[in-house]
């Protein structure tokens, strides 16, 4: 494994956990969106772990509105990611 993979790894984990914290938090207080911070955080670890992909196809299922705000936050973190690894876009 590269440094440069290594590296990408590192920070996709450490994104997608702070979402996960950040959802934790925002199911308690009423200033953070905790739902939509959990499935941001579901969909960047998806990517790493078998257990948040099946997760998340799970929700997508049982709630198909969910489904589109999951797809959204998957093109917004595939874009993000893409920025900071300094990758063109995809034609």
């Amino acid at each position: 494994m590269t440094l440069s993979t290594r590296m990408r790894r590192v920070l996709l984990l450490v994104c997608g956990w702070s979402f996960i914290l950040l959802g934790i938090a925002g199911l308690f207080l009423p200033i953070l969106q905790g739902v939509l911070f959990l499935m941001i955080g579901l969909v960047i670890l998806s990517s790493e772990y078998v257990w948040a992909h099946h997760l998340l196809a799970k929700l997508r299922q049982r709630f198909p509105g969910v489904s589109r705000t999951a797809e959204q936050a998957s093109a917004r973190a595939a874009n993000w990611m893409r920025r900071l690894s300094r990758q063109p876009p995809p034609d």
